[in-house]
Parts: structure tokens; sequence; C-alpha cells
């Protein structure tokens, strides 16, 4: 008998998730009555407002939402997506500029599908967000990692940029406020950078899904914005999820220049069709109604960002970058690597989460995810009580 051919070689080199993978061992632990607190997660522990899902109850009262709509989103939804990307990118466009997607995260591979071809680079700033490696090698692009540690507030510079570019990068991944350090670029920055990939003609995948969490009076200025010429080559990935505590509901969006917008309706047409009807109407609800929620949660994300920055800074051989937006803090440990801890020689960051996972009974997610060893992401968005506890552990563990 003839064997059967091996499952796809692509989808066989893509690694899982590892904030995913570290929070569903977390959770495992957790059901079998362990006092396991976990940072690995970046989902905000509070509900969804409840206007919101009010707004979602009214539409499941209409059949409407019960058929078919537009691929690319429900057009009342688009408009007011549109609407958003003036206010908070100071970019104007057409709601046929907009495709509401399954989440950012769709959104984010269907931005590299849309504008990679095989064997083009993609200039990828690290520490980055563990999806974007993977989603440019299914676009069958390849990934080119630029390197900013804790001294440069994990923020690349044209100068990197530039020496890492080829005849064949074709795009640049540019993320602020950035998921996992948190680290914000300032608007000289911004428009450094913007130009650069403006007289290089490289495509730009902008995230903007954390520009509303914020502190410290800083603004997250869209690279759009700084550069308004680099409308035609720059998509951007943008969410409900992280500002509306509606990471379960799934709605995400891209906009862009219209090829690329036309070339990802066509992908998502035949690859999901249109999000769920009832959570694009609340979708609709999160960004035209009320935003004091949204604003005391942000409030509350402040106020862990900064009891968990200086808990963290009492561990010696801990350094600590202040983050500026999202709910992640990335401390650099590599103080406490190449050492001895209870009889345990850790090396790595990988190594030193498994150990504060058995130890501590504390889930981190290591920098390995993220790109070099040596750091830890932890996220802020849990409870104060849980927050406090879990770095205090951590305390006690490298006395």
């Amino acid at each position: 008998m003839t064997e059967r051919p091996p499952v796809s070689r692509k989808l066989s080199s893509i690694a899982e998730s590892a904030t995913l993978k570290v929070d569903a061992k977390a959770k495992a632990l957790k059901s079998e009555g362990k006092p396991v607190i976990s940072y690995a997660a970046g989902e905000p522990d509070f509900a969804t407002p409840q206007f919101i899902v009010d707004a979602a109850a009214e539409a499941l009262r209409d059949p409407a939402n019960f058929r078919y709509t537009p691929a690319a989103g429900l057009p009342v939804l688009r408009e007011a997506i549109a609407a958003k990307t003036l206010r908070d990118s100071g970019l104007e466009v057409s709601p046929s500029q907009v495709i509401v997607t399954n989440g950012g995260k769709q959104a984010v591979y269907q931005a590299f599908q849309a504008v990679v071809n095989p064997g083009d680079e993609v200039l990828l700033p690290a520490p980055y967000w563990t999806t974007y490696p993977e989603a440019i090698a299914l676009a069958d692009g390849v990934p080119v990692e630029v390197f900013a540690g804790a001294d440069q507030d994990y923020k690349v510079t044209v100068e990197q940029l530039e020496a890492a570019r080829t005849d064949r990068t074709t795009a640049l991944v540019f993320v602020s406020p950035s998921n996992p350090t948190g680290s914000v670029y300032t608007p000289e920055e911004t428009a450094a950078i913007g130009q650069w990939a403006l007289e290089h003609g490289i495509w730009v995948i902008s995230d903007e899904i954390y520009q509303n969490l914020v502190y410290e009076d800083v603004r997250a200025v869209s690279i759009v914005e700084a550069v308004p010429g680099l409308a035609g080559q720059t998509i951007l990935v943008n969410g409900v999820a992280k500002t509306y505590a509606m990471t379960g509901w799934r709605v995400g969006w891209m906009v862009g220049p219209a090829d690329a917008i036309k070339v990802a309706g066509n992908l998502q047409s035949h690859l999901s069709s249109n999000v769920n009807n009832i959570a694009q109407r609340a979708a609709l609800a999160a960004l035209t109604g009320p935003q004091t929620e949204a604003e005391e949660m942000r409030q509350a994300f402040d106020r862990r960002r900064q009891v968990i920055v200086a808990e963290l800074a009492k561990i010696p051989g801990v350094t600590v970058p202040v983050p500026l937006g999202a709910f992640y803090v990335y401390p650099d440990v590599r103080g406490l690597l190449g050492r001895e801890w209870r009889g345990t020689r850790i090396d790595t960051s990988l190594e030193l989460a498994d150990f504060i996972l058995d130890e501590a009974e504390v889930a981190v997610v290591p920098g390995e995810a993220f790109g070099p060893s040596g750091y830890l992401r932890l996220s802020y968005a849990l409870g104060d009580d849980q927050l406090l506890e879990g770095v205090q552990r951590l305390q006690r563990l490298f006395a």
C-alpha cells in the first residue's frame, strides 16, 4: 500500500504561539489547584463594558444579522473605523479602504499576504510579537530581525534599519506602542523611520492596536500622521480587543491603499467571508459609544504599570525600562543568568521562565519567544492583588 503524503511542510515549520502556550500551561496548573499567577496572556482582566454587550444583545434580535453580509465588513462599521483612523491616526480614508477581520491577528496575516512575495525580506524590529515572523513566513517572506536592547528602550534606529536593508527588502514592521516591550516611539523617531521608508519605497505594516493605551501624557503618533506621504505604502492594523476588553469578540481591521485592500479583500472572501455580525455590531458600539469605561481601564493599567515597574526594579540583577504604552513590562534579566538558583544553574531566559514557574508558581514568557534570550515579558493586565503577589514571589525567589 502506498503511504499518503506528509502534511504541509510550510505549516509544519510554524511554531505554536509561545504566549498562548505559556498561558495554557498556567491555566492547566490552576485547574489542578495550584496557586499559579500568570503574567503570560495579553488580555485585560476587565469585563467588556455593558453598553457594548447590550448592543450585541440588541443585534441578536435583528434577523438581518443572521445572514451573510459583505466580506469586508458591515458598511456602518467600516465608516466608524474610517472615522477612528482619522481621529487617532491622522489619516483620512474611505470606508472602502477598510477590511474588518477576525481579530487583529487575521489583519496581520492578510497584510503580509497582500504585499510580500516569495523571497522578499521584511525588516522586523526585535523584540517582536511572536506572531509576526510566522505570518511573514506564511507569506513566503524572510523575516530579518533588527534588535534593540534595553539600552535603547527597545526602539530601533534608522541607522540600524539601513544597515539591514538589501535590494530584497520589501516591508518594515512598525509597532508603537510595542508588544512585548510597551515602548512608544517619539514623534521625531516615528517621523525619521517613516521618512526613511518613504525614500526607499518600503511597505510599512504598522500595528496600532495599543495606540489608545498610553501613559504619562504620551501620545502614540501614527507613522502616517508623522509622514503623510507614506499613506500610499502603509497598512494599518488595529482592533477593539485591548482598549475595550474584547479579546474574545474577535474583531480587528486593516486600513490601507486601495490596491492592497483589494487583494486582501479577495483573500478574505475565500478565507473567512464576513466577521460574525453580532460581534461587528458590538465593535460599532465600542467605537461610537461613550469612552468613559475605556478610560477607566487605561487608568487602572497605568496604576498597575507603576507598581510592577517599581517592584521588579527591587530585584538585584533585573533592569526595567519604563514602558509608556500597552500593558507589558519587558525586564532585562541577563543579570540573573549564568548563575545557580536553589541548586539549579540558569543560563537562558527560557530556563529562567521554567524555573520561575516551578519554584514560584508564576508564569512569565521568556525572551526567546520575542527575539534574543535574556529578557522576560510580563503582562500587567491582571488584578491588582495578584499582580503584586506575583512580583513579591519573584523578589523572594531571587533574594
